[in-house]
């Protein structure tokens, strides 16, 4: 029996005795996310799916942290646009803490980068809470980010030696941040587009979210290829923040740098399918270096 596939007795005891719909339903495993435990809770009474994740903690990751207590929050303050999933319940449990959501039918996204650029657009015009963390601004925090993750590999040299030249100066902004906007924490169903997932939020630069959507190695990794050139287009065409598109264009090299950094890490950690991916974002790195 692997925790993926079955919820253990005791979560599923917490979970019933919270919320009275669960009692009987059925637990189907999600698949889709790489860091914590979830399923889908389907009550057998007629009542709407709910999702229940079960956080594995703080996580070791250099890029993407995993914070419940921010996803609730965000769940609870976003729930009522209908861009994300409404929070239900946040639980302490013997098996560790769950958050409890609704459920958002779809497939998750493919294709049509536009539509994604004017979510990302609507979610950075709104007010963060003003708890959450600050991801790097400018070309020395991501210089800074970046060197701290390569010093946690043990093949750290090559990528170093590309470590991009210049300065891109901090622009103090302070965008709501999804912080992991990925093919598979994006939603698209009849009503729209929706992102999931939001245990790594975050406030800042809002080029931090358009690297990670645009990012050769999340593309291949969740997508199985990059974004084309003309999807790249649609998206900031949709996106529609001139000033922020050359922003990112500027800062473009110390993302890529970053991002084959943590892709050398993931490899270095078994997980050979990033080596690709890193291969990716130095080809990346080069193309945004060229005049």
């Amino acid at each position: 029996m692997h925790l993926s596939e079955h919820p253990p007795q005791p979560l599923v005891d917490a979970v019933e005795a919270r919320l009275p719909v669960a009692a009987g339903a059925i637990w189907q495993p999600l698949t889709g996310g790489r860091t914590n435990f979830a399923w889908k809770l389907q009550p057998t009474n007629g009542h709407d799916a709910l999702v229940i994740k079960l956080y594995r903690g703080p996580a070791k990751n250099p890029l993407f942290p995993n914070d419940p207590k921010a996803e609730a929050l965000l769940l609870q303050q976003l729930g009522p646009s209908g861009l994300t999933p409404s929070l239900i319940a946040e639980l302490q449990t013997p098996s560790g803490l769950c958050n409890v959501y609704s459920h958002i039918p779809g497939q998750a996204w493919i294709a049509d980068a536009s539509v994604v650029g004017a979510l990302v657009k609507s979610l950075h015009a709104m007010t963060p809470p003003g708890t959450l963390r600050e991801v790097p601004d400018g070309s020395e925090a991501l210089y800074q980010k970046t060197t701290q993750i390569l010093a946690d590999c043990q093949l750290a040299d090559p990528l170093m030696a590309l470590a991009p030249r210049g300065h891109v100066p901090a622009c103090g902004a302070s965008a709501l941040l999804h912080g992991d906007i990925v093919p598979g924490n994006l939603i698209h169903n009849d009503t729209g587009l929706h992102l999931i997932d939001w245990q790594c939020p975050a406030q800042g630069d809002p080029c931090e979210d358009i690297a990670i959507f645009l990012s050769p190695a999340m593309q291949v990794i969740y997508r199985g290829k990059p974004l084309d050139d003309q999807e790249v287009t649609a998206f900031f065409d949709a996106y529609d923040a001139p000033a922020i598109t050359v922003r990112f264009q500027e800062l473009a090299p110390w993302y890529h740098w970053r991002m084959a950094a943590y892709c050398q890490w993931q490899s270095e950690n078994g997980r050979s399918d990033y080596a690709v991916a890193r291969d990716l974002e130095i080809e990346a790195l080069q193309r945004s270096l060229s005049p």
